[in-house]
């Protein structure tokens, strides 16, 4: 009778996946509409002039150059970019600006091209894509290949996070940098780790670790990777935990115009959120690490996944095995706070304190971004729309973006770029930002006071 039943069970589930990809234009064959070879010469013909339309946009938005700060680094030593990235027209300055009404900004069209959308690489294509130093780790260790034949990332190096990033604990912050300035993947991750996590945190790892089936990297000729390809794993994007500014665009959002380029944020600090996913708003990290996989990985296609290989994880053991290691995944230190996550008047500066006085009071963070951890673990809808006109850049459709989850701020100096979809190069852009946004008219000062502060989180 068992085997009646499962048997049963396997010829409706098939029926089901037949009828959908009818639904959804696929053939039981999985028929291409072109072979393999052909659409690899057709992309790679095509990927200058989408390189050369998007480093144009890339160029009349930011000041890219490499301006490291003189006093302040990451965690681990990697310099941060200061100063404002954001280009200006002539004659234009950010106090003018500032001065004007959110409709007299519209109605004139001045609102900052670095502050629209910034589209991904080629937006029409989408998909996971990584910096080159990602790529190269994982080949030297795992022999996978993350490039992608039809177009590279974006940004240059010295604007992304430090790579590879430290591995702070909840569970042993004696330990310091658990990853010892390596790269954690399957070549290393057990003799790094199996002193610091049980078994069971060992098995979590290790499925963080693994690559799976997803869209542009898998076994079938519709992928992006010359070789057939494994897949990703979810540290790809989330290197050590943290974030190393890979991107793709959202899954859950329709038609691709509107779809967001992704800013992979930080895993750290799992353990204090209450939201997961920056609009879906999902209540637990077993949701986000279980839909991940349906979602960011294939487009949120369920046809596409079937096809090309999902990994339906297991609820029970290999979902909560994954989630409990993202949350045992700690900020960096912050030495100048105390144990209620403000300043040590011992050891910060004036500008420092001056900004912390900002932050809570003049600057409005605080609303949305309170202490200890620097996040209200709710949403909020920033209504940037307010001040320009829809839009069509590269492919992205500059319009409204709705609500968006409030990341925590603790750490945020390792995580450029910043804002949900990468278009702010530099705290110093972030405070221009919000300064627009909120209306808040700070002066030159109290803009520099406060980029000190956050330095600080």
């Amino acid at each position: 009778m068992k085997l009646t039943c499962h048997v049963h069970k396997q010829h409706l589930t098939a029926l089901a996946l037949a009828a959908l990809f009818a639904l959804t234009g696929f053939s039981s064959a999985m028929a291409q509409d072109k072979d393999f070879n052909t659409l690899v010469k057709e992309l790679q013909e095509q990927k200058p002039e989408f390189a050369k339309r998007h480093q144009k946009l890339l160029a009349e938005r930011y000041d890219l150059s490499d301006r490291p700060a003189k006093d302040a680094t990451m965690s681990r030593g990697k310099s941060i970019q200061e100063g404002v990235r954001i280009l200006l027209p002539k004659g234009l300055t950010w106090e003018k600006l500032a001065s004007m009404s959110p409709d007299e900004i519209k109605s004139k069209n001045l609102w900052p091209a670095g502050l629209y959308p910034l589209p991904h690489p080629h937006h029409e294509a989408g998909g996971m894509l990584f910096p080159k130093p990602q790529i190269d780790e994982v080949k030297k260790q795992n022999a996978r290949d993350l490039t992608r034949f039809d177009l590279d990332y974006d940004l240059p190096q010295h604007v992304l996070p430090e790579f590879p990033a430290p591995i702070y604990l909840t569970t042993r912050p004696d330990l310091g940098d658990v990853s010892k300035g390596q790269l954690v993947t399957l070549a290393n991750y057990y003799e790094l780790f199996k002193d610091a996590m049980n078994p069971k945190q060992l098995e979590g790892l290790r499925l963080l670790l693994t690559p799976f089936p997803q869209q542009q990297f898998n076994s079938t000729d519709d992928r992006r990777s010359l070789h057939a390809h494994t897949g990703v794993a979810c540290f790809d994007c989330h290197s050590n935990g943290h974030t190393n500014a890979a991107t793709h665009t959202v899954g859950d959002v329709r038609p691709n115009e509107f779809r967001r380029r992704i800013d992979t944020p930080t895993l750290r600090g799992m353990n204090i959120q209450r939201l997961f996913g920056s609009q879906r708003a999902l209540k637990t990290v077993e949701d986000f690490t279980e839909f991940e996989q349906r979602a960011a990985y294939f487009d949120g296609d369920i046809a596409l996944a079937a096809k090309k290989g999902i990994n339906p994880l297991e609820r029970g053991s290999q979902v909560h095995f994954m989630a409990e290691v993202q949350e045992l995944l700690d900020f960096p230190p912050a030495p100048k706070l105390n144990v209620y996550g403000t300043l040590d008047t011992a050891k910060a500066t004036p500008s420092e304190l001056r900004g912390q006085v900002l932050f809570f009071g003049k600057a409005h963070c605080s609303a949305c971004h309170p202490g200890p951890y620097y996040t209200d673990n709710l949403m909020h809808n920033l209504k940037v729309e307010r001040f320009f006109e829809p839009k069509m850049i590269n492919g992205r459709k500059a319009a409204s973006d709705g609500p968006i989850k409030t990341f925590p701020l603790r750490g945020i100096k390792d995580s450029p770029p910043y804002l949900h979809d990468d278009r702010l190069i530099t705290l110093e852009d972030t405070v221009e930002f919000f300064n627009l946004v909120l209306e808040i008219k700070l002066t030159a000062e109290e803009k520099a006071d406060l980029v000190a502060f956050l330095r600080c989180l």
